[in-house]
């Protein structure tokens, strides 16, 4: 099933709801995807939506928010293999072998999560801002040292994520040898429904699923993947993120870029004139097949704010 939490036309509360050919089946308000999850009754609800809805609506008439409005944690992984060898081969780098013995990822903030409407604020002071095409599976189950062979069934549900990243603010901050903090701070799109294992289970292939991934930028194709071509999978992601410690119902686990994702992957391989970070104004389109469409806008971002009283001295460093 693909469910979505959503704002009513008809009440201006949240619902949450099933999608299916154009319409959303909604539930009383005050219910929403994340209560479905902590309290694992999604067959009596889904029951409900069907036989006894609170409201049919067409889906165009809904605002759609986040499946998952602020997770208890985001964490993102880096598991297309091909995202990670052509960026570093672009550059003249090489794979650490470490990233074939365990999977990698960051912390990304819970409070940055925005639904598959809202407007991108460009990151404060960045010029080089980027979005990230990825998958994130959303956990529907507490557990501890997870096995790879157990791991699926504590996955509620996929969606799609978009991983806004300001580059020169990431690049910058990285030297001091920790972050990503502030270039992936400001923003992260997921949505625009959840769709349960069920649904995908006949399209399963590789490490994932056949699944075709594309972004369109402005109308212009950028980026073209497939799920199945995960190096780590989910389950594996997930045995990995619960070791010594506990994951939540609510949980993000991003995949990381598919190949071909994003734009300083293009811009390494193909040239920054061919493709230039967004300016305020683009549109981003990602397509997921069964995991939905985001059609998102960027915009103007804000002045940060100084550190300093007088921030002409950029350099304070007291042994230059």
């Amino acid at each position: 099933m693909r469910w979505a939490n959503y704002r009513s036309p008809t009440d201006g509360q949240t619902h949450v709801g099933i999608v299916d050919s154009g319409r959303i089946s909604g539930l009383e308000a005050g219910t929403s995807i994340e209560h479905l999850i902590a309290h694992d009754n999604f067959a009596s609800a889904a029951d409900r939506a069907v036989h006894q809805p609170h409201e049919v609506l067409d889906l165009a008439s809904v605002q759609l928010l986040s499946p998952v409005r602020v997770p208890p944690s985001i964490r993102d992984f880096m598991s297309f293999e091909d995202h990670v060898v052509t960026s570093l081969q672009a550059v003249g780098g090489v794979m650490s072998p470490v990233w074939y013995e365990q999977p990698t990822f960051y912390f990304s903030n819970p409070a940055a999560v925005i639904g598959p409407t809202a407007p991108v604020r460009v990151s404060p002071g960045s010029s080089a801002f980027d979005f990230e095409l990825e998958i994130a599976a959303v956990i529907g189950r507490e557990g501890s040292d997870v096995s790879v062979d157990d791991a699926e069934q504590y996955i509620a549900g996929y969606t799609l994520m978009c991983d806004w990243s300001a580059r020169d603010l990431q690049e910058r901050e990285t030297k001091v040898g920790l972050g990503p903090a502030k270039g992936k701070d400001t923003a992260t799109t997921l949505g625009p429904v959840l769709v349960t294992r069920d649904e995908l289970e006949p399209l399963r292939s590789g490490q994932g699923y056949d699944v075709n991934l594309y972004v369109h930028v402005n109308g212009s194709p950028y980026s073209a993947g497939n799920w199945s071509s995960l190096h780590w999978s989910f389950a594996q992601m997930i045995s990995y993120a619960s070791r010594g410690t506990t994951i939540r119902p609510g949980d993000v686990i991003g995949s990381g870029t598919v190949g071909t994702g994003c734009i300083l992957e293009l811009g390494r391989v193909h040239g920054r004139t061919a493709y230039p970070y967004l300016s305020p104004g683009d549109v981003v389109r990602l397509d997921g097949g069964v995991l939905g469409k985001l059609e998102l806008v960027v915009a103007p971002g804000i002045e940060p704010q100084p550190l300093w009283p007088d921030q002409a001295h950029e350099n304070r460093n007291p042994h230059v």
